[in-house]
């Protein structure tokens, strides 16, 4: 894999950059967030409290509402979070809004979800801050389906039929993709339910990227086969003659796709080292950067790939507001890489979910996982935030004498 050296001007150590967005307040509230996930077992014990105090119908949305979810989510409705994209855009910072509902499990519901996702595209068309529109799988979709679909077995009469329905919701939003010029993500989920959902965005892709990228698939790097797949799927977009859409992330589902596979007797299919991740991660990116048919979203918290890919984009010649590239991260999380990237003119997009608090709480809790479970991540954004909220404290005394 070559390497690229990244500009010199490019550092993500700049917090009055970084937090200028926040008020002192939400600053302070970032802290103590920051300060809970990053010791393990106090973010266990949180995170099992409040998914009991949600069984038992305790009065706890509200402690949500105002914590964890303020930070992590940008509204309970469309209306909401717009107002924080429009926030992040004045930043220079674009918005993906996702309906982060997930795990439904009846037809109602997948309807409902993707009524919600359509509602999105034509608010995106209508807007500069919103280049793409997102969604899951789960939240149109019957996992079980989906897990029975992924082992090989045959599906029944009732089981087709729902899938069918499942294919025409993801076939009804990338032709609303089409009709507005919105991109949209599909997003990864378990390796159990992804095969399915895989297939189903090559589908669409094959259809509906014929002139442009519209519709993206998302590829997990901590995945063992996930490099040789992303190069299968390249050869077979370029001899079918359609363009490939990749957003790249690591993967959020660690410990419970080790937890099944030690279950269930199979191998696990991560790879066993941060190490080994972070090599598979950067060597896609250095190939999708070189295949000018591939549309890219490298969706990383992490520095150091950040600033490779930016070197990437320099050593060919790629311009920071090229549209084919795309860095993203997440609303709550590693702004320090978000807005230095703006900054100097790259293409930067954070994903904002919404949707009821009860609905979201998968997502939260991936959130508090993630942040636990990833070495010196939930350390460095600690220290970053108490750095910027000591420099404004001391921009203030300096004033006030």
């Amino acid at each position: 894999m070559r390497q690229a050296n990244p500009k010199s001007i490019l550092s993500f150590d700049n917090t009055e950059t970084a937090f200028r967005y926040k008020s002192d307040r939400e600053l302070i509230r970032a802290s103590l967030i920051f300060s809970i996930v990053h010791i393990g077992w106090i973010s266990a014990l949180a995170t099992s409290l409040v998914q009991i105090g949600l069984k038992l119908r305790l009065p706890v949305t509200g402690l949500i509402r105002a914590t964890v979810f303020k930070h992590f989510c940008g509204g309970e409705t469309i209306k909401e979070s717009l107002q924080t994209a429009e926030k992040l855009g004045s930043f220079g910072v674009q918005t993906i809004l996702d309906y982060s509902v997930e795990g439904e499990n009846s037809e109602t519901d997948f309807d409902q979800a993707c009524e919600e996702i359509l509602k999105i595209f034509d608010l995106a068309a209508s807007s500069t801050n919103v280049p793409f529109c997102v969604f899951k799988m789960t939240a149109l979709a019957d996992a079980s389906i989906l897990t029975k679909m992924n082992s090989g077995a045959a599906l029944t009469a009732a089981e087709q039929a729902s899938f069918e329905r499942s294919r025409f919701r993801v076939q009804k939003i990338c032709s609303k993709a089409h009709e507005t010029k919105v991109p949209v993500l599909i997003d990864a989920e378990e390796s159990w339910i992804q095969g399915p959902i895989h297939s189903l965005a090559l589908e669409m892709m094959k259809f509906f990227n014929r002139e442009k990228c519209l519709v993206y698939n998302t590829y997990q790097m901590y995945r063992r086969d996930m490099r040789g797949m992303l190069e299968t799927d390249f050869k077979n977009a370029e001899s079918v003659g359609y363009f490939l859409g990749v957003k790249l992330v690591r993967g959020a589902y660690m410990e419970k796709e080790r937890e099944r596979a030690a279950a269930c007797g199979y191998a696990d299919p991560i790879y066993p080292t941060k190490y080994a991740t972070d090599f598979a991660f950067d060597d896609a990116l250095d190939f999708c950067v070189n295949q000018r048919r591939i549309a890219l979203v490298c969706g990383s918290h992490n520095e150091n790939s950040n600033l490779k890919l930016a070197g990437m984009m320099d050593a060919q010649n790629i311009q920071p507001a090229d549209t084919r590239i795309w860095f993203s991260q997440l609303l709550g999380m590693s702004d320090h890489i978000s807005f230095n990237l703006a900054s100097l003119g790259y293409q930067v997009v954070k994903y904002i979910p919404f949707g009821p608090v009860r609905s979201v709480m998968p997502y939260l809790i991936r959130r508090a996982e993630e942040n636990t479970s990833v070495a010196g991540q939930s350390s460095r954004e600690l220290v970053l935030i108490r750095k910027e909220i000591q420099r404004r404290k001391s921009l203030r005394a300096l004033f006030r004498h």
